[in-house]
């Protein structure tokens, strides 16, 4: 299983990143996915999970303000975060991770991850 993230980049508060998270190789048609951030010195943290239903959840801090979505491609998953609305606070380390359907939104239900992109915002 390959998990790749990309989309980070730097942007001014109150602007907008897409985070694009590719995954190939999965062999279920059952899984969670999740966006995760650390920042370093600080224990990684749920952002928002998507299940194969299309069911979402999100971290309070971000509730209306990012939106997940999922799409499937050719055997490959993809996993999209609109983040709207940025603040300085969220600037940190984005980390995609794949798990089963009943992963919950801690570290350790979730297989596979990527390495991240970084998402630095300035005020």
């Amino acid at each position: 299983v390959q998990v790749v993230e990309s989309g980070g980049g730097m942007v001014q508060a109150g602007g907008s990143l897409r985070l694009s998270c590719a995954v190939s190789g999965y062999d279920s048609n059952r899984y969670s996915m999740a966006w995760f951030r650390q920042v370093p010195g600080k224990e990684r943290e749920v952002v928002a999970r998507i299940r194969s239903t299309g069911s979402t959840t999100y971290a309070d801090s971000v509730k209306g303000r990012f939106t997940l979505s999922k799409d499937n491609v050719k055997d490959t998953l993809f996993m999209y975060l609109q983040m709207n609305s940025l603040k300085p606070e969220d600037t940190s380390l984005y980390i995609c991770a794949i798990g089963g359907w009943y992963a919950t939104l801690t570290t350790g239900s979730y297989s596979f991850w990527g390495h991240g992109t970084q998402v630095t915002v300035s005020s």
